[in-house]
């Protein structure tokens, strides 16, 4: 039935208004992009970082800067505190050379020398039968699952025939709090009975078939990171296993002639996996971060910096300075706040709840120190100290006392 004349219009319904969507949610990857600088490349993890990161397992801040892959060279340089650290332009070209010469020919020499170091009861390596795959690939994901399935055809290769394999520069992938971690071992042999060997090539000397210790134990700790990242491809490949000692290569005496050595990288290997384990997910620090904070290097001024990285807790010791690009930064903070991590680990355990050097003053002078008790079994130890050094001192001339005050 039609409407009368001059009766009213129905009405007619509003438009509804359109769907907002929903925010996609970020990713870790995303969101650490967003913290190193969505213009900005991120800066390789290697062995070295990740060996001096799970010797300090409760630094927040490392942690998050090498997941999210920042320069910490350059921040520390933008913070101004740079670090001495890196090889002198002669010492890395003296090592490119002496690595060259070591893998020349199809790596003939690198495979005698491990052949004679720790190729018992195994076929000797035949020049130019040797098998040297090609590893490249697009992306260190590529480059990483290529590495992956040349270990395996390698392995299955010995399995049938006396066959060794050198993998040069292959690409691991390794978790590393959460965030994937590409390392880049010297070389990896695979021989004929399945084992796989780890290869380290250092330009410091052998003198006399001896190598400097901490040199020698940095190389360790180092290729325990390889091993580890290797353990995880072997589970995966019937018939392999890892080789728990590796081969280290350096010049002999004073010449640019090669020599090796072995090393039972075992203990460090233990230590490494379990600093590892302890490490804090990169998400669950990120989480924790003020909206807004950044480290690019690029946008941000040098205040935005500072206030990004004290935004993160550290775990500042001195042994952080042979090791961290950050240490003179965290050093300075530390000291600015009278913490007593600033004199050691050691010390910091010794102390208890006393976290500061004003803190422990004032206990050792009779005072309550906040957080503590009189009974607190530290405060009565620093008291005593304290007494035993005054009574000291009362039985010493004072013309001695006021040269050694």
């Amino acid at each position: 039935m039609s409407d009368s004349p001059g009766s009213a219009p129905a009405p007619t319904a509003a438009p509804a208004p359109p769907a907002v969507p929903e925010p996609r949610p970020t990713t870790l990857r995303q969101r650490l992009a967003e913290l190193r600088g969505p213009d900005v490349a991120p800066h390789p993890l290697d062995a070295r970082a990740l060996a001096a990161l799970a010797a300090n397992p409760g630094c927040g801040r490392r942690a998050l800067l090498d997941g999210a892959g920042v320069d910490k060279s350059a921040l520390a340089a933008a913070l101004g505190s740079p670090a001495p650290f890196g090889q002198s332009q002669f010492a890395f070209m003296r090592g490119n050379a002496f690595e060259a010469r070591v893998k020349a020919d199809g790596g003939t020499e690198l495979m005698r020398l491990l052949h004679e170091r720790m190729g018992a009861g195994s076929p000797q390596p035949v020049p130019g039968e040797v098998r040297v795959p090609d590893l490249s690939a697009a992306g260190p994901e590529g480059r990483a699952a290529r590495t992956a399935l040349a270990l395996r055809e390698a392995t299955g290769a010995a399995a049938g025939a006396a066959a060794w394999t050198l993998l040069v520069h292959p690409l691991l992938a390794l978790e590393v709090a959460g965030s994937p971690a590409y390392l880049e071992p010297d070389a990896v042999v695979v021989h004929p009975d399945g084992r796989w060997t780890v290869v380290e090539i250092k330009s410091f000397p052998m003198i006399d078939s001896s190598a400097d210790a901490s040199k020698v134990g940095a190389a360790a700790r180092q290729a325990a990171v390889y091993v580890l990242a290797l353990e995880r491809v072997a589970d995966r490949v019937t018939g392999a296993r890892v080789d728990h000692s590796v081969l280290l290569v350096c010049p002999r005496d004073f010449s640019n002639l090669p020599t090796a050595s072995v090393v039972d990288v075992r203990k460090q290997r233990s230590v490494t996996r379990r600093q590892l384990t302890r490490l804090t997910r990169i998400e669950d620090i990120a989480a924790t971060l003020p909206e807004g904070t950044s480290f690019d290097l690029e946008r941000c001024s040098p205040a935005e910096l500072t206030a990004a990285v004290d935004a993160v807790t550290a775990a500042y010791a001195p042994e952080c300075l042979a090791a961290c690009e950050l240490a003179f930064h965290c050093r300075g903070r530390a000291r600015s706040a009278g913490a007593v991590e600033a004199l050691g680990r050691g010390v910091r355990g010794e102390l208890g709840g006393l976290t500061t050097v004003g803190a422990v003053l004032a206990a050792a002078r009779g005072e309550t120190a906040p957080g503590t008790a009189d009974d607190d079994p530290t405060v009565v130890a620093l008291r005593r100290a304290a007494a035993l050094r005054a009574e000291a001192l009362e039985s010493v001339p004072e013309g001695v006392v006021a040269g050694c005050r």
